[in-house]
């Protein structure tokens, strides 16, 4: 029979993080947030139990801060404990956010199933099972806040390192049938945080790394042959973090590939909602239509709640109404009343009203140029984005790089707001 290790794989904890960016929110939905990623790391404890896993990694990002309160400290250290109560060890490597040197300082040793990877160097350890070793560890942590740009975080993290360096302690450790590699770093997505070419990590000797920093989940090449890993964040802490959060089970076998099981985490789930209206008759039919479509997103998430920002889309006879703040205010309030578990952050307008522009073209009249005008512009979206780089140039503003992706978007957004102009020029 083949051998095999299970562990779960974690990172980018992010306990004591606070929510960003809600424009909107009730002191419930404030309150509630405050113990989702707590929570996250709870459900992360009692999935390892549950399963009884052989170990589990923690790839750094534990803490959002260098110096994490007190309460965040205890939080973390009672689930190191449940864990060592299973007979479960840990593994940990500190992150860009709670780097080695902060924590010297804690105000905890760890518990005897917990074991920190060095920052300064690289560090190794060996997992038994019955007495014979079953898997090596390898890795390196953040030092300091910062990496420098001339050093590789992975050098020296290799299976033959690993066992060079405990074979005097463990005579055996070469014959471990599995070794798994933690780092945090930005692999070859993040060029400034610690980046390493997915070429060395590959040729290192691990049969899976498990790296920390990136915020969603990835896996090279594939998830197919998941070999270089990024589990995510626990718990989204923004808009920015949609989407469901979680980490991974991982099985090794001797002879085949790895395996992945996803573990959802995230009590509570961001997301960016598109409704279309254009079918709607009515304001009760978008109502029902919004829900409709939360409950959607919320079973496809696997989240017990959700903060949602809900664009409505499309063309509709309504869309003068829609530009109403209070009816805008009106709908969201309904929404939100509505089921408990859902929170509407912000309800915005971006319906048209019904226009046929092929007629438009065939009457030759101004909006008839307009569209050829703006036709032509769209056959050249590198123009078009020469010319926002130029405006954003002379207000000494940065432009965003998600303009440049969604020209298309904007290009269209600003041809419909010039017909509703000349449309209300027309009816004055």
């Amino acid at each position: 029979m083949s051998k095999r290790v299970t562990f779960i794989h974690a990172s980018d904890l992010h306990l004591g993080a606070p929510f960003r960016g809600l424009r909107a929110l009730s002191s419930k939905w404030a309150n509630r947030l405050l113990s989702a990623i707590p929570e996250s790391y709870d459900r992360m404890v009692d999935a390892a139990i549950a399963r009884d896993v052989d170990f589990v990694v923690v790839s750094g990002d534990i803490f959002d801060s260098a110096r994490p309160s007190y309460g965040d400290y205890l939080h973390f250290f009672e689930g190191l404990e449940r864990l060592g109560e299973a007979g479960i060890p840990v593994y940990l490597i500190t992150g860009n956010h709670d780097p080695y040197t902060s924590w010297q300082h804690d105000f905890f040793s760890l518990p005897p199933n917990a074991t920190m990877l060095p920052g300064d160097r690289p560090g190794f350890a060996l997992v038994e099972r019955d007495g014979q070793p079953l898997c090596l560890i390898g890795g390196r942590g953040y030092y300091n806040q910062t990496w420098p740009m001339d050093e590789c975080i992975a050098e020296g993290v290799t299976r033959e390192a690993a066992e060079q360096a405990l074979a005097v302690q463990h005579p055996h450790a070469a014959e471990a049938p599995f070794a798994v590699g933690l780092l945090h770093t930005g692999l070859n997505l993040d060029p400034v945080k610690a980046p390493v070419d997915p070429a060395v990590l590959m040729h290192a000797g691990m049969d899976y790394w498990a790296l920390g920093h990136i915020h969603m989940k990835y896996a090279y090449p594939s998830f197919d042959d998941p070999r270089l890993v990024f589990s995510g964040c626990i718990q989204g802490r923004d808009i920015k973090e949609t989407g469901e959060r979680g980490v991974f089970c991982v099985t090794l076998r001797e002879g085949a590939k790895n395996e992945l099981e996803f573990i959802p985490t995230a009590s509570v789930v961001w997301q960016r909602m598109h409704v279309d209206v254009s079918d709607c008759a009515n304001l009760p039919d978008i109502t029902d239509k919004i829900m409709r479509e939360l409950f959607r997103e919320n079973g496809k998430a696997h989240c017990e709640e959700m903060v949602v920002r809900i664009a409505l889309e499309g063309a509709t006879p309504m869309h003068a109404m829609l530009d109403r703040a209070d009816v805008i205010a009106g709908l969201r309030k309904h929404v939100n009343d509505a089921y408990s578990a859902f929170f509407c952050d912000a309800l915005t307008n971006l319906t048209v009203p019904p226009r046929d522009k092929e007629a438009l073209r065939r009457e030759g009249l101004f909006p008839a140029v307009f569209l050829q005008v703006a036709d032509a512009q769209r056959r050249n979206p590198d123009e078009a984005i020469a010319f926002l780089q130029d405006e954003f140039i002379k207000k000494n503003i940065q432009l965003p790089s998600a303009y440049t992706r969604n020209i298309d978007a904007f290009a269209e957004a600003a041809e419909n707001l010039v017909l509703d102009l000349l449309a209300q020029g027309d009816e004055q």
